[in-house]
């Protein structure tokens, strides 16, 4: 028997940080949208005494320190279930991209270990446990349209933001999320994003407006470090882009079109910015 899931990649239509927290981390708000992207994972039952993983197309760590391997362990372990699983992965989304690449995929494993093994958890519970191994994960169970708030694990479902055109760009460059939080600087007259105003924007699908909304506060640490991020947005903006930002702690940068032939002009553009850049033409996704 062999059991398989697909792992949606996310962007951040609007991200902002509110504070930082005395424990370290800090209080986001932003609206989180699954798309068209995605990691597909294959399970398989085995008398091995440890989880394995294979990997096929972008290149992960497949050790112990892989999110999919704990998310197995996780509940495995909990629920004292002696068999082990080999694991399949099929890797579509960039890694270090600011996508939740390796979220999703944890998210997928806690899902798939439990239906294998008919657990019987919600998806709730899956949600809290899934927080314990990254902030993200909570919502890549959830995936859709969401509110996001806390250090990510208060979700909202928001309207279905759906089946809208976009362009995915990375460049070939990685950026760590600590650095980029280790180097916000919070001050006085740092411009935040209006997260209520582009959840209005995005219900009523008004697209110009959303061009003059949204950004992500985290853009004032990467673009002035990684000037192609800045390059791509434009690029995306000249071809007729409404909405061109980073998603997440980048360096992806995502582009909202009206139509795939504007986003495919704007992705043979992109292409040509630099050697290794990845990018895709794909939509927004909603279960």
């Amino acid at each position: 028997m062999t059991y398989t899931i697909k792992a949606p990649a996310k962007i951040n239509i609007g991200l902002d940080v509110i504070r930082k927290r005395t424990d370290g981390y800090h209080d986001l708000k932003m609206v989180m949208q699954t798309i068209n992207l995605f990691d597909t994972l294959t399970f398989e039952i085995t008398d091995n005494d440890k989880h394995t993983l294979i990997c096929s197309g972008n290149p992960v760590p497949q050790g112990d320190d892989n999110l999919i391997i704990q998310a197995a362990d996780m509940l495995t372990k909990e629920f004292h279930i002696t068999k082990s699983l080999k694991i399949s992965l099929n890797k579509n989304i960039p890694v270090a991209a600011g996508m939740a690449g390796g979220s999703t995929d944890a998210a997928a494993t806690l899902i798939a270990v439990n239906d294998i093994f008919n657990i019987g958890l919600t998806k709730k519970e899956l949600m809290q446990r899934g927080v314990r191994l990254g902030a993200d994960i909570p919502y890549c169970i959830m995936q859709g349209t969401a509110l996001s708030e806390g250090i990510g694990d208060i979700l909202t479902p928001l309207t279905a933001f759906d089946n809208i055109t976009l362009l995915i760009a990375k460049p070939p460059i990685d950026i760590s999320t600590a650095y980029v939080y280790r180097n916000l600087k919070l001050t006085p007259n740092i411009k935040h994003p209006d997260i209520d105003a582009i959840i209005a924007a995005m219900e009523t699908v008004n697209f110009p407006l959303l061009g003059t909304l949204c950004s992500n506060i985290l853009e004032t640490v990467t673009v002035p470090a990684y000037p192609i991020i800045n390059t791509i947005k434009e690029t995306m903006l000249s071809c007729g882009a409404y909405v061109s930002i980073m998603s997440g702690s980048g360096p992806t940068v995502f582009g909202i079109f009206e139509n795939e032939a504007s986003a495919v002009c704007a992705k043979e553009k992109c292409l040509a910015i630099t050697n290794g850049m990845f990018a895709a033409v794909t939509s927004t996704y909603n279960l």
